[in-house]
Formats: C-alpha cells, sequence, structure tokens
C-alpha cells in the first residue's frame, strides 16, 4: 500500500495524538551534546527497574523533514512493555547532518545512556531503528555502542539501497556520492559491509513493505547468519512499511512481542 504524503502526514499526526493518550509521566527530555538536534526523550517504565534500555531511533531517508515523532508511539509501547526508551533525535541532511555528523550524533546518544537518570540495566541495551534508522542501529551494534540491534523496515544495505535509489537517492545524500565515490564512506556505514557485527540482530520487516524492499533484510539476514552473527528474521505477511511502527497494528504488537525475547 503507497501513502502519499498528505496521507502520511495525517498517519504520522493521528499516530502522535494516540500515543500522547498513553504519555507516561516519567518521560523527560536530556540534551547530548550542544546542539538543538542532539537530545532525545527518556521513558522508564512504572515498575521497578534495573530496565533494560531501547535506544530508538527514526526514520526518514536520513532527512530534516522527518523526526523523533515518528518513533515516539513504538518508544512508548515499549516502555509500556518494560523498556526504558531513549528516543533520539539527530542531525539529519538538510539540517547540518550527512556523514559523518549523523553517525557521530547516534554514537554520542549511545554513549549518553549511561548519564542517564533512572534504573537502567546497561548490560542489556540494544538500538531498534525505523528505516533508516534501522541502518543506524545496525551501524551502533557494529561499533560496540549497544548490546545487540533491531531494525524495522531497515535499510541494511546501502550500496544496494543506492543502486535502488532508494528515496529518489538518500543513501547518496547521505554518504555525498555513489559507492564508486566514496567507497571508504560506503564501508564505514554500510551495515552489510560490516558483517560480521559482532552482536545478535533482529529484522523485522513488511511483506508488502513499497519504500525498503523487504529483500534489504532477507539479504542482510542471509549474509549476517554466514558471517556468524545470530540473526533473526520476521516477515510480516500483510503488512507495509509503517505498520511496524504502529503499536495499534498485528505487526506493531508482534514487534514488542520479539523483543520481549530479544535480549533473553
Amino acid at each position: 500500500m503507497t501513502r502519499p504524503p498528505s496521507t502520511l502526514e495525517s498517519f504520522f499526526a493521528e499516530l502522535d495524538r494516540s500515543a500522547a493518550e498513553r504519555e507516561p509521566a516519567s518521560r523527560a527530555e536530556h540534551p547530548y551534546g550542544e546542539l538543538a538536534d542532539q537530545r532525545g526523550e527518556l521513558r522508564l517504565p512504572a515498575r521497578g527497574g534495573p530496565h533494560p534500555v531501547a535506544v530508538v531511533i527514526h526514520g526518514g531517508f536520513w532527512r530534516a523533514q522527518f523526526t523523533l515523532r515518528n518513533t515516539r508511539a513504538l518508544a512508548i509501547a515499549l516502555t509500556e512493555a518494560g523498556w526504558a526508551t531513549w528516543n533520539i533525535e539527530y542531525r539529519r541532511v538538510g539540517a547540518g547532518g550527512g556523514y559523518p555528523q549523523t553517525l557521530d550524533d547516534v554514537a554520542a546518544a549511545c554513549r549518553a545512556v549511561a548519564s542517564l537518570d533512572g534504573e537502567l540495566d546497561l548490560r542489556r541495551t540494544v538500538a531498534v531503528g525505523h528505516s533508516a534508522g534501522g541502518q543506524l542501529a545496525l551501524w551502533a551494534a557494529a561499533e560496540g555502542l549497544v548490546g545487540g540491534a533491531v531494525a524495522l523496515a531497515g535499510v541494511s544495505d546501502l550500496a544496494a539501497a543506492a543502486k535502488l535509489r532508494l528515496g529518489d537517492g538518500a543513501v547518496q545524500e547521505l554518504l555525498g556520492g555513489e559507492p564508486a565515490d566514496a567507497p571508504d564512506r560506503y564501508d564505514a556505514a554500510d551495515p552489510t559491509r560490516r558483517l560480521p557485527l559482532g552482536a545478535p540482530t533482529l529484522l523485522v520487516h513488511g511483506a508488502e513493505d513499497d519504500r525498503v524492499p523487504v529483500e534489504q533484510s532477507r539479504a542482510f539476514a542471509a549474509a549476517a547468519g554466514s558471517a556468524g552473527d545470530p540473526c533473526r528474521l520476521v516477515v510480516i505477511e500483510g503488512a507495509d512499511h509503517f505498520d511496524v511502527i504502529d503499536p495499534r497494528t498485528t505487526a506493531g504488537r508482534r514487534v514488542a512481542a520479539e523483543l520481549a525475547t530479544f535480549l533473553s
């Protein structure tokens, strides 16, 4: 199912309103740097900790018009499921981001978890990213910044995504060119080229995704297994690119259920 921009904006606005009704009292915003986009929203479960930590990373093809609002509902749902969630903003293309600034911000946000207030189990920290955020989550695992990564409809092979011109050339915008033009940048940022990551990964993808093909997750899962990384792939029939971050859908509920056992 293709969602035009007008419908997509309505979807995110409605998703945000539904999430606001369940916003926990614990929500607090914290900076992890000096710039406006270097911030995150921390939410803590109602019951006592220590809590496993999910660093939640929104997508939007790394572009400035997309913000952490997109993953707020996901963060709240995971908090309700017992995770401390750190829903982060970062510099995006068009607002001071790109390579390496976007990656630098994600790294700083992951490191900032150790200084956040709350009963946090820092031995169980996972990055959970949607779409382009899936690439950032897998990259964070490759850097040893988190103990595992979850990619929801993730862009897990940047070279293949560039060849397909996903997001009208979004990868080329992020990395400043084609794979042949910037091989070192692709080597550093592309999760597939970073295998083995040395951390467990979970990939959840809708079979009807028309923005990031499910083949991205299928190919990454196969490559990760061959490289020796523990990797689980869940393909959800009938789900599109956004169902996986919508806790009101079967796909969204499946994400929370899969995460419940991810680090066990």
